[in-house]
């Protein structure tokens, strides 16, 4: 089943069939540098992988670069870090209310452990994220948090602590692009995974296994390897990372280690780690020298380790499915990469998104959209405006209703289903159908009728795409032909055939009619004379023809 057949049988009671494993190459192309056109499509490609979504003007500019200038500096975030996130929130019923902190101000140095108020913090804390999504810089920093945020799934309910998730998001933007070691090093002593896979808990007398587990199995290298690590170096590794606490009183330093707390025996190794036995240490400094020789020994284990961080990326950029040709062209060569580069991430992106493979057409349209992907990009794809944050009520109370239509999608920011992150990102054989479905499809569409429709009101203040607005920055709105071409080939990766371009424009811009001038004269007679009826019939064409768009299976697709 293609692309759009599973788009439309999403709409029907029965579910699909199951997807039957490529028997063949989908294509033969590698890592050699893309020496192909460099058009608008390519372009779009890019950006709609790279950020959410591919803006007019982010078009325009990365038109006027080269590829690899422009991949160049998507990988090169110039932009500070974003401000932390507000109280915007009430204190209403909290035992401790957070008055240390006023409004308007910054919590995340603020220590309140009331569970009221940790709860306002988490919500204030996933309207700030999807606030950084919207008003993204132009790089791939937001698209790389999103990423290791599902490697290294965390749960904020679970977490619970709103400052120490702060942090644990942070951690991702800040090292979006560099070193993979490091980061996991970093995430291992993290405040908010020690809560969330009991690393606090874990002690010489009660080894805890769940972070000791993923740490091999999720994070660095799978489970697929013949031979792998087994159940032996599990409990080992738990051995190695017990001692380490969590201190909820002081937010400069949140994670600890107590070395009374931690085995100091000898822990032994399979044939896998080449029987490997990591010294037991005591003393202040035997947990980080642990787990340092923990982490050496894993990574030793380069060839694992490089192909399942290379296998993740591609997954998340490229295409689900890895077949034996897709496996030898790419993803070794870019495994060899990450480990010639010595684990830093951002060698291995420049060359994954200057190849020939990436700009293959076989990999174009071959996503569906996340419900972030769709949420997101559409709005600023469309150019839907904001308050400035620094309206902070309005601005917080419009990022929290874009943020509850990703969750009704069921993509919910900062809680992922499960330590494994979301099934659409690593599930076999569906992939990234699992978005779609009976119930989310609907969803969809409801929420881009919407945006193009009556728009999102709260406050007085209204969300919505101005129809008339995005065509005015078209190159020559008064063209019917060339305006659905430019509209289609922003939105779409896949091209629309001449004879649908004809039918769209007959059924919308024309209203039935065959002669290109009821459009253009529409058009030109509003730009002449702006009065409301005038402005009423361009606006309604043009509302009917988006909306029309944005409800075809071709604009699921990334």
């Amino acid at each position: 089943m293609d692309r759009r057949s599973f788009l439309t049988a999403a709409r029907r009671t029965n579910p699909p069939a199951p997807l039957v494993e490529p028997t063949a190459a989908r294509t033969t192309s590698g890592v050699q540098p893309y020496q192909g056109p460099w058009t608008q499509q390519e372009v779009v490609h890019l950006l709609k992988r790279t950020m959410f979504g591919a803006r007019p003007a982010d078009i325009t500019y990365f038109l006027g670069k080269s590829m690899t200038a422009a991949v160049e500096e998507l990988l090169t975030p110039t932009a500070p870090l974003p401000s932390p996130p507000v109280k915007e929130y009430a204190e209403t019923n909290a035992n401790t209310p957070d008055t240390d902190v006023p409004a308007g101000s910054t919590w995340v140095n603020s220590v309140n452990n009331d569970g009221t108020i940790q709860s306002r913090r988490r919500a204030s804390l996933k309207k700030w994220w999807t606030g950084q999504q919207l008003h993204q810089d132009r790089s791939i920093r937001e698209k790389m948090t999103l990423f290791w945020h599902n490697h290294f799934a965390t749960e904020m309910v679970d977490v619970s602590n709103a400052n120490f998730y702060y942090r644990h998001q942070q951690l991702f933007r800040s090292q979006a692009l560099g070193n993979v070691k490091q980061l996991v090093y970093d995430v291992t002593l993290d405040p908010a995974m020690l809560v969330y896979l009991n690393g606090r808990l874990n002690t010489a007398t009660a080894p805890d296994e769940n972070y000791a587990r993923e740490l091999q199995e999720l994070f660095t290298l799978g489970k697929e390897n013949d031979p792998n690590y087994n159940e032996a170096d599990v409990r080992a590794a738990a051995r190695v990372l017990t001692g380490w606490r969590v201190n909820n009183n002081d937010p400069s330093f949140p994670s600890f280690f107590t070395a009374s707390r931690h085995d100091t025996g000898n822990k032994q190794f399979s044939a896998f780690y080449n029987n490997t036995v990591i010294t037991g240490r005591t003393g202040d400094q035997a947990g980080v020298q642990e787990i340092n020789d923990l982490l050496n020994m894993i990574f030793a284990k380069s060839m694992e380790v490089s192909r399942y961080i290379v296998q993740r990326l591609y997954q998340f950029f490229v295409y689900s499915e890895i077949d034996a040709t897709a496996h030898s062209l790419v993803i070794e060569p870019l495994a060899q990469t990450l480990r010639n580069s010595n684990w830093e991430i951002r060698p291995v992106l420049l060359q994954l998104f200057r190849s020939e493979h990436f700009f293959d057409v076989a990999n174009r349209g071959a996503q569906i959209k996340s419900p972030l992907d769709h949420v997101i990009a559409l709005c600023r794809e469309w150019g839907v405006v904001f308050p400035p944050a620094a309206e902070y009520g309005d601005a917080y109370g419009m990022w929290n209703y874009i943020q509850g239509v990703t969750i009704t999608q069921q993509q919910n920011i900062g809680d992922p289903p499960s330590v494994a992150g979301w099934p659409a990102f690593y599930q076999a054989p569906q992939f990234y159908q699992l978005w779609v479905n009976a119930d989310t499809l609907p969803k969809r569409n409801q929420f881009s009728d919407l945006m193009i429709g009556n728009g999102y009101t709260r406050n007085g203040k209204k969300i919505v795409i101005d129809a008339v607005a995005y065509t005015q920055g078209l190159v020559n709105p008064s063209d019917p032909n060339q305006l659905i071409r430019e509209v289609t080939e922003r939105i779409f990766l896949l091209p629309l055939s001449q004879q649908s371009r004809d039918q769209l424009k007959r059924d919308f811009l024309l209203t039935g009619q065959d002669s290109d001038h009821y459009w253009t004269n529409a058009w030109q007679t509003w730009l002449s004379s702006p009065t409301t009826t005038n402005y009423n019939i361009v606006n309604n064409r043009l509302r009917g023809l988006y909306k029309y768009l944005m409800n075809l299976a071709e604009y699921q697709l990334c």
